[in-house]
């Protein structure tokens, strides 16, 4: 349906010619959250303290190098290929892929644990309430940005939402005088309702691994669906395929293999409180 409505600014400040968007304050922000979460946590567990701090600190501009490098090769011929160059570099624009943060993460967390001498699996599993809680944030930043929605929607899908949503959500998704998906908030409920499966998962002490890969697949679950109704999807290199949703397969499969295997050869040898598991 057509729309006009007033939209929020991208700009969160701008003083001189110095602008601050609000895609870079929301994730900022997110990632704060994270950490805050993830340290306390760690504290908890008794691990060496600054453990999650210094990781973060690793990981977080590795995570965003990776993400925006995956969004630029799945992109390339449509936005980049032509220039100007710098909008390579333009991240205030949006343009993060969440698949290649995760990339860039887990490569980091592997290697700092080893460097550390940690077990990877007890980062993970600290770190993956934060992650998910950190992304659901994060789409805020597309809304503010008014991108990763979906498709045009129906006079009576409209009446419908309003009697729901605020005012503010519905007319951030009036772009061009087009009423669109929201796909933004529905994941980032997806993303909160993970959140507080994981904690509850964490609280029964399973297997080490177990939350980190449960989120793995809870969390591509939601993206898999949702990613249909998106309009703005990353395709594969054959041009056929949403590269977010054959990656979230591909993640399903390997993650539910992990867990089976960890279980049954024995390499989850501790909960995840870190105590060893029973021999029967």
């Amino acid at each position: 349906m057509t729309c006009d409505a007033p939209t929020l600014s991208r700009v969160f400040l701008e003083i001189g010619t110095l602008k601050i968007y609000w895609y870079g304050v929301i994730i900022a922000f997110g990632l704060f959250i994270g950490l805050f979460l993830a340290t306390r946590e760690s504290d908890r567990l008794g691990l060496q303290k600054d453990l999650m701090m210094d990781l973060v600190v690793f990981a977080a501009p590795i995570a965003i190098l990776f993400a925006r490098f995956y969004y630029v090769l799945f992109e390339w011929e449509e936005q980049y290929a032509n220039g100007p160059w710098w909008k390579i570099f333009a991240i205030w624009e949006g343009g993060l892929a969440i698949h290649g943060a995760l990339i860039g993460s887990v490569l980091t967390a592997i290697i700092y644990a080893r460097v550390k001498k940690v077990s990877f699996w007890q980062l993970a599993d600290i770190a993956a309430p934060s992650i998910i809680l950190g992304q659901a944030i994060g789409r805020w930043g597309n809304f503010m940005n008014q991108e990763a929605h979906g498709g045009p929607i129906s006079e009576a899908t409209y009446e419908s939402f309003h009697q729901y949503l605020p005012d503010f959500i519905m007319n951030q998704m009036c772009i061009n005088g087009t009423m669109y998906h929201p796909t933004f908030l529905y994941e980032s409920i997806w993303n909160i309702l993970v959140f507080v499966f994981l904690l509850a998962l964490r609280k029964r002490n399973p297997l080490r691994g177990t939350v980190f890969l449960s989120y793995i697949i809870a969390y591509s679950i939601g993206r898999f669906f949702i990613e249909q109704m998106r309009t703005d999807s990353l395709y594969t290199l054959f041009g056929a395929l949403r590269t977010a949703q054959v990656i979230s397969v591909l993640l399903i499969i390997g993650a539910v293999i992990l867990l089976i295997y960890r279980r049954v050869s024995g390499a989850a040898d501790r909960h995840y409180d870190g105590k060893k598991v029973k021999k029967k």
